[in-house]
């Protein structure tokens, strides 16, 4: 608004000048020429005012735009009418500078007429284009809210899950193991505070990721004992890279849940995170029964997901994938570095 104020003013100054130019061309002193424009200009500057603020407060509709042309013909005539009263009675004693105004009257209404119509489509081009982008921004931030509020409510669906899983395997224990009950129950503790402060970031490294996959993984080793197996590959370069906080525990739950769930079978669940041109890539491995399991036809709530809250943050389909080959399957999941 500052730069319009500054373009609106520089502008008149200089009609001001070139007025008092026109006027002195004509024949008269400097004295009168100044006070001809002063009077004039300041006149239809307070109607380029007052039809600004008019516009400021209420845009008409489209199919009423010839109220611009009523309102700019209305106000010229009103400052002419004015300003020739004005300039009647401080020139009572220069009948030629009166002849003068009588003469130029109609010209100097369609210089009038032209100046307040265009500051009126001025005025309406800029509150529209301020209009339009305060809508963009109150529509940008509702879809962020909204786009937030979803990434939250799907973090929280995941947790109860592998919270109930964990209780009732405490419960299991605290009669036959209650040293690894007191165990899983820190553990749980350690886990839970640590979810907690991860909710107030978007984002993680993967060195702090891993970290707090760790404590699910040893929460999950009570559980089934000597029955899982897992292993952990990144690249140094992969260390600092960034993907969303709370990523991977849903994924490795998935591949816990085919790999150990319908099978007697000692799984090996292995994790890989590898850079891709720029990416972050991070694949999750798990054995499978195909008698018992069909990871082909569903991948369930988890892997859902994590698909939905990588569109959600990044917009594409293609960040996640799934393969089976012979019994094994893998989950690959690809998380943009955004610079």
């Amino acid at each position: 608004m500052s730069k319009f104020r500054y373009a609106f003013s520089g502008w008149w100054l200089v009609w001001a000048g070139l007025h008092t130019i026109l006027i002195i061309s004509y024949g008269f002193s400097a004295k009168i020429a100044v006070l001809d424009s002063l009077v004039t200009n300041l006149q239809l500057v307070g109607a380029c005012w007052l039809v600004s603020n008019i516009l400021k407060f209420y845009l008409p509709k489209k199919e009423r735009y010839w109220y611009f042309l009523i309102l700019s013909a209305g106000l010229s005539g009103l400052t002419l009418l004015i300003t020739k009263q004005i300039l009647t009675r401080l020139m009572r004693d220069q009948p030629e500078y009166l002849s003068f105004i009588a003469a130029s009257w109609m010209v100097r209404f369609v210089i009038a007429f032209l100046l307040i119509a265009c500051m009126t489509i001025l005025s309406v081009l800029w509150y529209t284009v301020e209009e339009e982008q305060e809508y963009q921004k109150r529509k940008t931030d509702a879809e962020r809210l909204t786009k937030e509020a979803e990434l939250y409510k799907l973090r929280q669906q995941m947790q109860p899950h592998f919270l109930f899983n964990s209780l009732n395997s405490i419960n299991a224990l605290i009669g036959s193991q209650p040293e690894q009950a007191r165990k899983m129950i820190q553990q749980l503790s350690d886990f839970l505070r640590g979810t907690l402060k991860k909710e107030e970031h978007q984002w993680v490294n993967l060195t702090e990721e891993l970290q707090y996959l760790q404590l699910y993984l040893e929460i999950e080793k009570v559980r089934f004992g000597h029955r899982l197996f897992t292993s952990v590959e990144s690249e140094e370069a992969c260390e600092q890279m960034k993907l969303p906080t709370m990523l991977l525990q849903p994924i490795v739950e998935n591949a816990i849940k085919f790999g150990l769930y319908d099978t007697t079978e000692d799984a090996r669940i292995i994790i890989k995170a590898t850079t891709l041109d720029n990416n972050l890539q991070i694949s999750v491995q798990n054995p499978f029964d195909s008698e018992t399991s069909n990871p082909r036809s569903g991948t369930g709530f988890g892997l859902n997901s994590i698909k939905r809250r990588l569109f959600l943050l990044f917009a594409r389909n293609d960040l996640l994938e799934t393969k089976v080959e012979k019994n094994l399957f893998t989950t690959f999941i690809k998380i943009p570095q955004l610079l």
